[in-house]
C-alpha cells in the first residue's frame, strides 16, 4: 500500500511510459511531481511523426495485455475507456513466409488449430496444450512475479514464492527448447516465438518463461487505440500515441507538471536533495526518478562516485536490437497487407545471428510492416496509405547514408517480392530512423530500440534494480529495470519505482 509524503518534490527524468506512470502514482500520493522530457512531445520511444496529413507511431504500435492498462487506470478510479477506445483487430496479424505461404493469426481457436494441423499432424491439439500452459504461467507470473516487485535476491528466497513458480517460470532453459517440445515444424515454432522480437531476444537466448506471450497473443487479443473524439481524415491521433495522450491526461488530473524541451544534462546530490541540471537551467528536488536509459543515467548524468555500475558492466550487457525503420506515406491501397504484417524467411537463425553473434545488416531479413490506415482513415489523407517497415538490427551498428540507402532498396524489393505490394513508385512521404537516430533522439544506449534484452542472464532479479544502491533518494523506471521491455511492463515499472520511493521515504 502506498503511503503519503506531503510537501516533497520529485523530478522524473524522461517522459516514456515508465516516467509517465511513476509520475502519476507519485502525484496521486500527494507529492509535487515535475516531469522533465528532452523532446518536444511526451511518450519517449512512443513518439509520433506527423507530416503532410500522415501520422505515424514512431515506436511501439501493438496494444497488448489490455488487463495491465485496466489495472493501471483502475488504481486511479478510472478506466482506459475514459481516455481512448479500443478496436479489436481481426486478424491479429498476417504472416507472409518467403516461400509463398500465408497465415492469418486470429483469436479464433478453431481457425488456429486448423492452421497448425495443416502443417503438422497433432499440432492442433499441441496448440491447445501450449496455450493452456501459457495461460497458467501468465496468470502466475503476473500475480507473483510482475505486479510484485521482486528485483532483489531476498524477494525470491521465500518458500511461498518458490512454491508458486512452476518449472516453466524458472530461469532454466530457452524458448527454443521449450517450443520444440510441442512443435517440430519450423513455421509453427516461428509463429509461437515471433513475439521475442518485442522482448529484444532470440529463441536460443530468451528464457522459457516467456511462453506467456502466446497467451497474450492468442487469448487476450490485439487492439488498436482510438481517441475518444472522432478525428478527420489526415489528422489522426490514434494508435499508441492515443495511449500516451491518455496517460498524460491522467497525470494532468492528478497534478503532474510536464516540461518538454527540457533535456537533463546532469544529476547530483545536494545538501537538501538533488540538483537536476537541464538545458533550461537548474531544477531542485527532494527525490529523482529516472526514466532515461539506465546506462545513460549512470554513465552520463551522474558523477562517477554516485554510480552503481562501471563501464565494464554496461559494456558486458546484451542490449535489445536497434531497428531500421522506413515511415512511408503511399498513394493508393496496400492490399493484401494487414494492420500488422510479418514477413519471415523459412529459417530466421541467420537474422538473429546478425543481431547477437556477428553484428551486421541481415542478408535475409525478418521484418514487420505496420499499416494503421487499414483500420484508421484519419492517419492518412484520402486515397493514401500509411505504413512503416521495421527491420530489427544489431545495436551499435554503423548506419551511414550509403548503407541506409542500399538497405532501403533491399527492403522495398523484398516487400514487393514476398507480399506482392510494390511501394517504390508510390511513396509521397518518407522518413528513415535507425541506430544513430535512437542515440540522438532518445539517448539510447548503443542505439537500442527497446532497452536491456530479456536474455537468460538479464531477467527478473538479474536486471538492474529500480533503487539506486549508491544514492539514497534516486530511483529508476523503464525498460532497463524490472519487470522489463514493452509498454505494459514499463507502466508496471513506474508503479514499482513509485512504491519503492514511497515505502522507503515515507
Amino acid at each position: 500500500m502506498m503511503t503519503r509524503l506531503s510537501e516533497s518534490t520529485v523530478a522524473v527524468v524522461g517522459g516514456g511510459f515508465g516516467g509517465l506512470s511513476a509520475a502519476c502514482y507519485l502525484a496521486d500520493a500527494g507529492l509535487d511531481v515535475t516531469l522533465l522530457e528532452k523532446n518536444d512531445q511526451l511518450g519517449g520511444r512512443a513518439s509520433r511523426l506527423k507530416r503532410d496529413g500522415f501520422t505515424f507511431d514512431m515506436g511501439p504500435s501493438w496494444y497488448l495485455m489490455p488487463d495491465v492498462f485496466e489495472r493501471f487506470f483502475g488504481h486511479f478510479g478510472r478506466s482506459p475507456e475514459d481516455f481512448y477506445e479500443l478496436e479489436p483487430l481481426d486478424p491479429h496479424y498476417r504472416i507472409f513466409f518467403k516461400d509463398g505461404d500465408e497465415v492469418d493469426a486470429r483469436g479464433d481457436g478453431d481457425h488456429m488449430r486448423e492452421v497448425f494441423e495443416s502443417y503438422e499432424s497433432g499440432a492442433g491439439e499441441a496448440f491447445d496444450e501450449y496455450l493452456e500452459t501459457s495461460q497458467h504461467h501468465y496468470e502466475t507470473a503476473m500475480e507473483k512475479f510482475v505486479y510484485e516487485d521482486r528485483s532483489q535476491l531476498r524477494d525470491w528466497v521465500d518458500p511461498d514464492v518458490m512454491r508458486a513458480a512452476p518449472i516453466g517460470l524458472r530461469l532454466v532453459g530457452s524458448m527454443q527448447s521449450h517450443v520444440e517440445k510441442y512443435f517440430d515444424h519450423p513455421k509453427l515454432q516461428q509463429i509461437m516465438q515471433y513475439t521475442l522480437v518485442f522482448l529484444g531476444g532470440a529463441p536460443n537466448n530468451t528464457p522459457a518463461l516467456y511462453n506467456i506471450m502466446s497467451h497474450v497473443d492468442f487469448n487476450l487479443g490485439v487492439y488498436y487505440p482510438r481517441p475518444k473524439e472522432s478525428t478527420e481524415r489526415g489528422t489522426g491521433t490514434g494508435g499508441i500515441g492515443a495511449v500516451v495522450d491518455g496517460v498524460a491526461e491522467l497525470g494532468d488530473q492528478v497534478g503532474v507538471t510536464y516540461e518538454t524541451g527540457a533535456e537533463v544534462t546532469g544529476i547530483s546530490r545536494a545538501k537538501d536533495g538533488f540538483v537536476v541540471d537541464t538545458v533550461n537551467g537548474e531544477y531542485r528536488s527532494d527525490y529523482v526518478v529516472s526514466n532515461a536509459d539506465y546506462a545513460h543515467t549512470e554513465q552520463d548524468l551522474l558523477p562517477t562516485h554516485e554510480r552503481q555500475y562501471d563501464d565494464d558492466y554496461w559494456g558486458s550487457r546484451t542490449y535489445a536490437p536497434s531497428a531500421f525503420l522506413i515511415y512511408m506515406g503511399v498513394e493508393g491501397d496496400v492490399d493484401p497487407l494487414e494492420h500488422h504484417t510479418l514477413v519471415l524467411p523459412e529459417d530466421w537463425d541467420s537474422h538473429f545471428e546478425s543481431i547477437f553473434e556477428e553484428p551486421g545488416w541481415p542478408d535475409e531479413p525478418a521484418y514487420y510492416l505496420c499499416v494503421p490506415s487499414e483500420t484508421d482513415d484519419a492517419v492518412a489523407p484520402e486515397g493514401h496509405s500509411n505504413l512503416f517497415a521495421l527491420v530489427p538490427i544489431a545495436p551499435d551498428l554503423h548506419d551511414g547514408e550509403e548503407v541506409r540507402e542500399e538497405y532501403r532498396e533491399k527492403i522495398l524489393a523484398d516487400i514487393a517480392d514476398n507480399t506482392g505490394v510494390d511501394l517504390r513508385d508510390r511513396i509521397v512521404v518518407e522518413e528513415q530512423f535507425a541506430v544513430s537516430d535512437f542515440v540522438e533522439r532518445y539517448n539510447a544506449t548503443e542505439g537500442t530500440a527497446l532497452g536491456l534484452a530479456h536474455t537468460l542472464r538479464q531477467t527478473a532479479l538479474l536486471r538492474p534494480s529500480n533503487r539506486s544502491s549508491a544514492v539514497e533518494g534516486l530511483y529508476f523506471t523503464g525498460s532497463f529495470t524490472t519487470p522489463g521491455i514493452g509498454v505494459p511492463m514499463c507502466l508496471i515499472s513506474g508503479e514499482h519505482a513509485a512504491e519503492a520511493l514511497l515505502d522507503e521515504q515515507g
